[in-house]
């Protein structure tokens, strides 16, 4: 493999693990024509000296290229290349992909999800329901209409009567489902459902680390109330509060549309009623519209009032850009997608897959620990 292959590799965009890159790049040389049906490829060994990745790296990309048919393995005799009939027998499947909208969260997750949905040949279909219950059993019943072998959910699983029954009708669907940054919150090993998520219980728990390292003791939580994200928010923030022994009891909500309408005012008061010398922001646009309103009392951010926000949508285009707890929405999409696909290869000889991604805290002015010079 040429050298700037291998650096391509190495270097490999932050949106994907490098035994992703190193499976592309040989997907790629296999449709290009590079290696043939039949013939074999260079061994773990070798394209582990080729590219400087370690072994475990380059088993897992050869893993992942036979889970999508383009290779195959032969005992004692090495990994060989697919022929294209058997890959398209194996892959050619077709997914129906719900979503509350493809505005601002969503746009990264669709695209992990139609990546790692084009590498193995599948095909996607799009469905929204805007939040809307109705719509949504109604969107579901499009996808199982229009024939899809499996289904990529983003559920309503808060504010209903019966989180647990809700989830367990969508695993008994007709084709195989895996939920996607929905899951039942504190459910444990009563919990059955498939699903690929962002730990938002560990963000938060994480932020609050973050501005407590910093310095910070009296740390406030301002949230958007009836949002499918705040419960596990909250649930990871007062977890924090209680493992570092920081004061509580420093929690505000109100509805998205509350926020806007007094240009958080009302939660400007709350911190300093709280007498809070930081605080916790769900999510960008509350954290962005509360530093205005420290601005317009005459205060500065991060100087009074130190500020992380989350979700990491428009964290950046603050006025003092904000700290952002930044959960990972690529990776959600294609890991969700690689699951399902295995799901519908393996059958039942697939393990369940309950995965939680931890997100990352993306530190620019807002939180204190960066000055302008």
């Amino acid at each position: 493999m040429p050298k700037t292959r291998a650096a391509a590799i190495r270097d490999a965009d932050v949106r994907g693990l490098k035994f992703e890159a190193l499976a592309d790049e040989l997907r790629r040389g296999i449709i290009a024509g590079t290696w043939t049906a039949g013939q074999k490829l260079p061994t773990e060994q070798q394209l582990s000296a080729d590219t400087g990745l370690s072994l475990t790296t380059v088993r897992r990309a050869f893993d992942e290229l036979v889970m999508q048919g383009y290779v195959i393995r032969r005992q004692g005799a090495g990994s060989f290349v697919a022929s294209r009939a058997a890959r398209e027998e194996r892959v050619r499947k077709r997914v129906g992909v719900l979503l509350p909208d493809t505005q601002l969260y969503y746009p990264r997750v669709l695209q992990g999800i139609e990546e790692s949905l084009s590498a193995v040949g599948a095909s996607l279909q799009l469905a929204t329901y805007r939040y809307d219950p109705d719509r949504e059993d109604r969107s579901i019943e499009f996808l199982l209409d229009a024939g899809v072998d499996g289904m990529l959910l983003v559920p309503t699983l808060t504010g209903i009567h019966d989180a647990a029954a809700r989830a367990q009708s969508l695993m008994e669907l007709p084709v195989p489902v895996v939920l996607l940054e929905r899951s039942l919150i504190d459910s444990g090993a009563g919990d059955r459902t498939e699903h690929v998520c962002s730990d938002h219980q560990g963000g938060a728990y994480d932020a609050v680390r973050h501005l407590r390292a910093l310095g910070h003791e009296r740390i406030a939580l301002l949230t958007r109330d009836r949002t499918p994200t705040a419960p596990a928010v909250v649930l990871g923030y007062r977890r924090a509060i209680a493992d570092f022994g920081l004061p509580a009891e420093l929690e505000f909500a109100l509805r998205k549309e509350e926020w806007e309408a007094d240009a958080a005012d009302a939660a400007f008061r709350a911190v300093r009623d709280f007498e809070a010398t930081a605080a916790l922001v769900f999510g960008d646009r509350e954290a962005t519209l509360l530093e205005r309103a420290v601005r317009r009392a005459g205060l500065a951010v991060p100087d009074d009032i130190a500020l992380v926000s989350y979700d990491d949508e428009t964290a950046d285009l603050a006025e003092v850009p904000l700290t952002a707890v930044s959960p990972p929405k690529y990776r959600i999409g294609r890991m969700a997608a690689d699951v399902l696909v295995r799901r519908l290869v393996e059958g039942d000889d697939c393990p369940l897959h309950q995965i939680r991604l931890r997100p990352r805290i993306v530190v620019r002015r807002s939180c204190g620990a960066i000055r302008e010079a």
